[in-house]
């Protein structure tokens, strides 16, 4: 294969060897291979320092993560060819796991894509795009979809952040087909309706699949608060399952019209009570008027966007628990999530326990839970490991 040659640094093969997809700029001899010479989505065959060839990899020499092996074989490298055989083996996976086609498709590298993310809701596919060198290949995952998944609408939701770290621009629009404003979704045997172009949101999070379907062992028969309801997918579980009540609260009035249109076509809107406005404000709000919740739900946005935004995110999740755990009654349950890259499972756990100490409670961890089995992880690649689920039980210090 004709490719340009990155060459590593003397022992830099050993995270390559030990399964790691990922380059980092400190690992390249660039004596050898300036990465000046190469430019962003630039496709090369990476060598150990003895000339022995790694695999393919996609560039980006301006970042810290300079490289992305996409192929272990010299042979094949990120084209029209390998995407479709991945795009067919993630599809397998994905066709055992679930009778109906509503899941996370392609997982960027745990489904060997860096820079991909697909979600299928039946015939509608969402994508996004981190990468020059994915981005080069829009044409052939457009036909991809059309050919092996039927495709009758494909949305391009690239307005991500890290975009800007590949020169790349930022859009959402229509790649193919009906240019739809919303799609259905269905999980758990119930049916959702989710804005699809909606900026800077995704339209669903298939990540907490199984989380949401084990609040059937918990709500009968409780009265439930669901914090950062979004289109109702935790809500709607609850009232589904049992839950006597369903209060919720969501920022957005657009979504909280599509959440109360949500509990009518499944009827439980008799079940469900709305408020729409700040979250950690509306927790204060039904603390001043003492109101009591047997299971709280949280499912927040991400309050630690950057490493050096910690001190402030963490302050951020420790107002949610204590307002949370504050309007829990006796023997209570707190289920809540983080998506924070910054943010550990064993840190979460801690801002946990020191919000129930503030509050002179004892807390129980019940349940560590992660992502759907969709929305797999690369064992070498920690931050593909991001969702962390704690259900917890809150008890009175007695």
């Amino acid at each position: 294969m004709n490719l340009p040659v990155l060459r590593l640094k003397p022992n830099a093969d050993r995270r390559l060897r030990s399964g790691h997809l990922w380059i980092y700029s400190n690992e390249v001899d660039t004596k050898a291979t300036p990465l000046g010479d190469f430019q962003m989505g630039d496709q090369v065959i990476v060598e150990n320092a003895n000339g022995k060839p790694m695999g393919v990899a996609a560039l980006n020499p301006q970042q810290l993560v300079c490289a992305r092996i996409v192929s272990r074989d010299t042979g094949y490298s990120l084209d029209k060819s390998l995407l479709i055989h991945r795009l067919k083996v993630a599809l397998s996976l994905r066709e055992n796991l679930f009778e109906s086609p509503f899941y996370r498709l392609i997982n960027a590298e745990a489904d060997l894509l860096p820079g991909l993310e697909i979600d299928r809701f039946g015939d509608v596919f969402s994508v996004q795009i981190s990468t020059q060198a994915m981005e080069r290949l829009k044409d052939s995952i457009v036909e991809a979809l059309v050919k092996s998944c039927k495709a009758r609408t494909i949305i391009w939701r690239n307005d991500l952040p890290n975009r800007d770290l590949e020169g790349l621009e930022k859009y959402l629009e229509t790649a193919y087909g009906d240019d739809d404003d919303a799609v259905e979704v269905i999980e758990n045997g119930i049916r959702y309706v989710s804005p699809l172009l909606l900026k800077k949101r995704a339209p669903w999070n298939y990540d907490q699949r199984l989380n949401r379907a084990r609040l059937a062992d918990y709500v009968q028969g409780k009265r439930v608060l669901s914090l950062y309801a979004g289109v109702g997918d935790w809500a709607l579980n609850a009232a589904v399952n049992g839950a006597s009540q369903v209060v919720c609260l969501e920022h957005s009035q657009d979504l909280t019209d599509v959440l109360l249109a949500n509990a009518e076509d499944n009827h439980v809107a008799d079940l469900i009570e709305c408020y729409q406005g700040d979250v950690l404000a509306g927790l204060d709000t039904l603390k001043s008027t003492e109101e009591r919740f047997d299971i709280i739900l949280a499912d927040p946005p991400d309050f630690i966007r950057r490493k050096k935004d910690f001190k402030t995110g963490e302050a951020g999740y420790r107002r949610l628990y204590e307002g949370a755990m504050r309007l829990l009654a006796k023997d209570g349950l707190f289920m809540v999530s983080t998506r924070s890259l910054f943010f550990s499972q064993e840190e979460m756990q801690s801002s946990l326990l020191a919000s129930a100490r503030h509050l002179d409670r004892n807390l129980q961890v019940l349940e560590r839970q992660g992502q759907s089995p969709d929305v797999p992880a690369h064992p070498a690649i920690a931050e593909s490991s991001y969702l962390k689920h704690f259900i917890c039980r809150i008890l009175p210090n007695s």
